[in-house]
């Protein structure tokens, strides 16, 4: 089913530039990254010595993909932007006082701050969540999990450093 999932999300990204909400855009990082993680488990296989079910291993791996799509949606906010693209979800940005015409803008503002804010303290909490199945992995499989992990936990703490500038 992974498999399919990810054909709909390619599908989905050549029709749908924005996402109403949370839900939406969840859905869409389910297909296009959370799919990846859950192709990933029987390759990179479960330990022997595990004592999580296999359910929290795969509950693990998609958290990470869904964080890690998440974090790439923060960095290309920019990128995305000018090609007609938000993924973010709008009634979040409505609720913070934005619009896609600020995100246009690139103007750091205090209300773009605290909508980022938000947005990263999500994404960490997907990482969270991932991490406690990374130990569950075979232990041959866990430096390449780890990596992806750290190197987008990283970005994010690159938007905070660069005071939420990710335009």
């Amino acid at each position: 089913q992974p498999f399919r999932d990810m054909i709909e999300g390619m599908r989905m990204d050549l029709g749908k530039s924005r996402y109403k909400n949370f839900d939406e855009l969840y859905l869409y990082c389910y297909y296009v990254a959370g799919t990846v993680g859950l192709m990933s488990v029987p390759v990179m296989g479960i330990a022997p010595e595990s004592k999580a079910t296999v359910e929290s291993v795969y509950n693990a791996a998609l958290a990470l993909g869904i964080a890690n799509q998440l974090t790439n949606i923060l960095r290309d906010v920019g990128e995305d932007s000018r090609r007609g693209r938000v993924y973010l979800p709008q009634d979040e940005l409505a609720l913070a006082g934005l619009s896609d015409e600020d995100i246009l803008a690139g103007k750091v503002t205090d209300k773009w701050r605290n909508f980022v804010k938000k947005q990263i303290k999500r994404a960490r909490k997907f990482f969270d969540e991932a991490e406690k199945g990374v130990t569950e992995l075979n232990s041959a499989s866990r430096w390449p999990v780890w990596a992806s992990l750290l190197l987008h936990r990283q970005i994010l703490d690159e938007i905070e450093a660069n005071d939420y500038n990710n335009f």
